[in-house]
């Protein structure tokens, strides 16, 4: 049995695209056959002459890719996207378990915000019980309300989630 080497298994890149072209781009690589995750929110958008509920990426000009290192390229020249995301000089890459806890958070009930705030690291807490059981994260406080929030780790972004003080214990 041969051994793979780190180039031939599979890693989750973010990857920026143009604005506004998040679904578009995500549409592309889909097509390609390419292993794909762009979260989406459900937004009530107000027109002058209408409200819609809308589909909106969670993480403005971002999507995640599930790919081999040799198809960087493949990825950039699809059309809508950008650049790879960089963190310390390399092209940045996720754990998997990173994107199950997005993928958990876009389907939880729970209201989600996402802030480029630079949160400062408090007390590490689990989710005791409901659909986010076993999840995680760090107290913040902010707008003077008990919230988790979960670091996008090479990202620069926090999830913020607004999760009953109840449902929050200690590890």
């Amino acid at each position: 049995m041969a051994l793979r080497s780190a180039a031939d298994s599979q890693k989750w890149y973010p990857v920026y695209t143009q604005p506004r072209a998040e679904k578009k781009a995500f549409f592309s690589l889909t097509n390609k056959g390419i292993e794909t995750y762009l979260p989406l929110q459900r937004q009530l958008k107000q027109w002058s002459d209408r409200k819609k509920w809308v589909e909106e990426p969670f993480i403005k000009s971002y999507l995640f890719v599930r790919i081999k290192e040799h198809e960087q390229t493949e990825i950039l020249m699809t059309k809508g996207i950008a650049r790879f995301i960089y963190f310390s000089g390399k092209i940045a890459s996720m754990p998997d378990r990173q994107i199950d806890e997005l993928k958990l958070l876009m389907a939880s009930p729970f209201e989600l915000e996402i802030t480029e705030e630079g949160l400062q690291p408090g007390e590490s807490i689990v989710i005791k019980a409901g659909p986010l059981k076993g999840l995680k994260g760090e107290i913040i406080s902010y707008r003077s309300q008990k919230q988790l929030a979960l670091r996008l780790e090479n990202l620069g972004y926090s999830i913020i989630v607004h999760v009953s003080a109840s449902l929050i214990g200690r590890f």
